[in-house]
């Protein structure tokens, strides 16, 4: 399997405004002393929205050059303008990304045709491995098992990135196109039962604050120590539930604050989170063990 376990979608650290360098490095060699999977640079989390293009491509490449090989990188380069998601692909690919992560085109609201459209013109023009992102709650769209079907045909096309939190989805996905497709969770709190469902790993928001917890728990399930597995799904499940107690990122980067990885800045629309959502927030850090 390419990719598996817990693949951290990057926060990107912001300070006045500007992308703090220093701080984004720091979080990135955490991450790996910690037995990350694999991380996810300029995704939802990494607030892709609100970046610049340039912004965008030097994430990319900055994380890629602080890795060095060390664990895959996954770039995120989806977009709802089918010829920006090219340039952002291409871009991943000549920086020497693993993968690319893909979302279903947003606001668009294209057809399932459109959807494949989209997928396959990306894939022709870049020959990086593909990760489908579905995630109809941010997208509105909802890439039906019929078309990532269709679309897993084509060989650069790997896996997808599921954030329905629909848990009979895997199943029917993997059902209708083996097991050799990557299926990787992107619901933190059905993370676990994904994998019984037939899934490889998460693409984790919750990875960020508890990397060590989210990639313990997925290799307790591969080395089947269910009495580990158990302990830490329950340990989990408050942080991945309030991790979203506000507008993502903006509780998760209030518990980075906490841990000292870097400001708790975003950019707008996005707010920091409002004073009940903190102490959700921290409560379930507390839950997790976790020290701040």
């Amino acid at each position: 399997m390419m990719f598996r376990g817990s693949i951290t979608a990057l926060i990107t650290p912001f300070k006045n405004g500007e992308v703090d360098w220093p701080a984004f490095d720091k979080l990135i060699e955490w991450q790996i002393e910690n037995g990350t999977h694999g991380l996810v640079p300029c995704g939802t989390t990494g607030e892709s929205p609100t970046l610049s293009h340039d912004e965008h491509m030097d994430i990319v490449k900055r994380c890629i050059d602080v890795v060095k090989g060390r664990i895959p990188v996954i770039a995120g380069s989806g977009s709802n303008s089918t010829k920006e998601a090219i340039d952002l692909t291409v871009s991943a690919k000549e920086a020497g990304a693993d993968g690319a992560l893909i979302v279903t085109p947003y606001y668009n609201k294209p057809s399932q045709n459109g959807m494949y459209e989209h997928f396959k013109a990306i894939h022709d023009a870049c020959d990086l491995p593909i990760i489908l992102y579905n995630i109809p709650g941010r997208s509105v769209v909802d890439m039906n098992v019929e078309t990532m079907e269709k679309l897993a045909k084509l060989p650069h096309i790997v896996g997808v990135k599921d954030a329905t939190g629909d848990l009979l989805r895997p199943l029917e996905t993997r059902l209708a196109i083996g097991d050799e497709f990557c299926q990787l969770s992107g619901d933190d709190p059905t993370a676990a039962a994904f994998l019984a469902q037939g899934g490889h790993g998460v693409i984790s928001v919750a990875a960020n604050i508890a990397p060590k917890q989210c990639a313990d728990m997925q290799d307790a399930w591969v080395s089947g120590d269910m009495d580990t597995f158990t302990t830490l799904r329950d340990a989990l499940m408050p942080l991945g539930r309030d991790l979203f107690s506000d507008t993502s990122p903006g509780p998760t980067k209030y518990a980075a604050s906490l841990l000292g990885l870097c400001s708790d800045e975003v950019r707008l629309p996005i707010l920091p989170p409002c004073d009940a959502s903190k102490a959700k927030v921290e409560a379930a850090m507390k839950h997790a063990g976790i020290e701040f």
